[in-house]
């Protein structure tokens, strides 16, 4: 899947112009102005970087980069305007912005700035996706929530959600299931517990809710699971 680039600016034939460029490679989105832009960031689109215009009617790119900070923190953002303006590069840096481009951008340079910052972000994900699955893998028992996730790997809950989908091709609660039920079935097959000690150990605290997941995901019962061949280990290997 293509990254997704938000290109905002107030000038409509720079956008146009601009977006023929990047639609070569990558999914272009539009917004006029600063409030237009945080309208689409707060919606559950897949953005992985915002291309900002400083000066723009209402909203200043520097006030939207916060904004956009505070919702997703994980977003990069590239900065351009009007040549000379070095206070206003420096504030856009202190407010986390990725890079910073000077107008009239020069399509090369903008396009290696571009493709250097998403490349970086390629790298890093295989490495948060696995850092996620261990957070939920080792608490998944205790029904870790979202929001605990995305605290222990220091990571917005919507970016999680965004990349997990995207990558792992479930989203984060049908992983949980998943990891769950794969559980019981090994708790099936290699453990004489009953079904309420398994419900119990994969954190589940009504019975009738495992058996009805279970069955959802596989197909059987967890007692017909247990019943079917090859679906027990042999007593002295267990």
């Amino acid at each position: 899947m293509p990254f997704t680039i938000l290109l905002v600016d107030d000038d409509r034939t720079f956008r146009s112009e601009f977006r023929d460029f990047l639609e070569i490679d990558y999914e272009v989105m539009e917004a006029g102005s600063g409030e237009e832009a945080l309208d689409i960031i707060n919606k559950p689109h897949i953005v992985d970087l915002v291309m900002l215009d400083i000066r723009m009617p209402g909203l200043q790119g520097t006030e939207v980069l916060k904004k956009i900070k505070q919702i997703d923190p994980e977003v990069s953002i590239v900065m351009f305007s009007g040549y000379g303006e070095k206070d206003v590069i420096i504030e856009s840096l202190r407010g986390h912005a990725d890079d910073f481009l000077e107008k009239p951008l020069r399509i090369p340079e903008a396009l290696n700035t571009i493709k250097r910052i998403l490349t970086g972000k390629q790298k890093d994900v295989t490495g948060i996706i696995n850092k996620i699955k261990y957070a939920i893998e080792k608490n998944f028992h205790k029904n870790i929530s979202l929001k605990e996730t995305s605290d222990i790997v220091c990571l917005s809950p919507k970016y999680i959600s965004r990349i997990f989908k995207e990558h792992v091709g479930m989203g984060f609660s049908d992983y949980k299931l998943y990891l769950k039920v794969q559980k019981a079935k090994a708790l099936l097959a290699e453990t004489e517990l009953n079904i309420n000690q398994i419900s119990d150990r994969i954190g589940y605290l009504n019975v009738e809710s495992f058996v009805r997941i279970f069955k959802k995901l596989t197909g059987f019962t967890p007692s017909e699971y247990r019943e079917q061949p090859g679906n027990r280990e042999p007593a002295a290997a267990r």
